[in-house]
């Protein structure tokens, strides 16, 4: 038997003494057939925010195509990874409520997916949450974050980038949030971002969430503000982040930031593990 999870919202109209009360009962149930993922405690989601878009993952098999695109190859995807991203089942897959995208060593060479919501989705402003448990293993390098559908201002990093999350092996009970811009990239130096200890981060599912909105992008993690980059009120290239932008989910290996201490040798897979994605919006 498998529970269904993730909110559901349906309507309840009967008789209350002297009247008839129409009520809207929100319920939330979660993994009750499934031990090993803890049971996600309060929602977080903001006042006034409703969900327009979730994968709550309670199906068998590939990600749904109705949601999901693959972006596929190697070449090291400006990075110097040294992954291969494919849309093979052994490589991104849904069983028992869970995403999980797997990282393969496969005579040497490394195979993994990077699954996204390009043209299928996206969104301008909201709050989006994923509950994950991150990889372990040396090498390993987890990101759930955002681009623009449109490089409306210009290829990157002038039409931005939003990293929700993002996490090397090499230093697992650490967390990175981060954005880039024309103004605000790693290349030269003035990226805008955070990190800190979460402890258990690969040991059980937290829950990484942006609320963005045209003021700011604020990070929270298990409901607590962990950063904050503030809209500057000057130019695309400090805020380019009024214009639609997409969900990404991957595992890399190796690279010029996860590969720093280099991949270990004895590492023959790793796993990203999604129980579910949820965005709302202010409608």
């Amino acid at each position: 038997m498998k529970c269904k999870k993730g909110p559901l919202f349906f309507n309840i109209s009967g008789s209350l003494f002297w009247g008839l009360i129409g009520m809207t009962i929100a319920v939330s149930l979660n993994s009750c057939s499934n031990p090993s993922v803890p049971d996600p405690g309060t929602a977080y989601v903001p006042e006034g925010y409703t969900l327009v878009w979730q994968d709550e993952f309670n199906y068998s098999g590939a990600p749904d195509e109705a949601k999901w695109a693959y972006s596929l190859g190697g070449n090291g995807w400006g990075n110097g990874e040294a992954q291969f991203y494919t849309d093979k089942r052994t490589n991104s897959y849904v069983d028992k409520g869970i995403l999980t995208i797997k990282a393969r060593n496969e005579n040497g060479l490394w195979t993994s997916a990077r699954i996204k919501t390009q043209y299928k989705a996206d969104w301008t402003y909201g709050y989006i949450e994923v509950r994950a448990k991150l990889p372990k293993g040396i090498g390993t390098w987890p990101a759930i974050w955002m681009l623009p559908t449109f490089d409306s201002y210009g290829g990157w990093p002038r039409s931005g980038e939003i990293d929700i999350m993002e996490h090397v092996g090499f230093d697992p009970d650490v967390v990175h949030t981060t954005v880039h811009t024309q103004s605000y990239n790693h290349k030269i130096g003035t990226q805008k971002n955070h990190h800190a200890l979460i402890q258990g981060a690969t040991d059980g599912f937290h829950l990484y969430a942006i609320q963005w909105d045209e003021e700011s992008i604020q990070w929270f993690i298990d409901g607590k503000l962990f950063y904050q980059f503030k809209n500057e009120h000057t130019t695309s290239a400090v805020w380019p982040f009024d214009k639609p932008f997409y969900l990404i989910i991957n595992l890399a290996i190796g690279g010029s930031w996860g590969g720093q201490k280099g991949i270990d040798k004895n590492l023959q897979e790793a796993s990203l593990e999604v129980d579910y994605v949820r965005v709302y919006q202010k409608l």
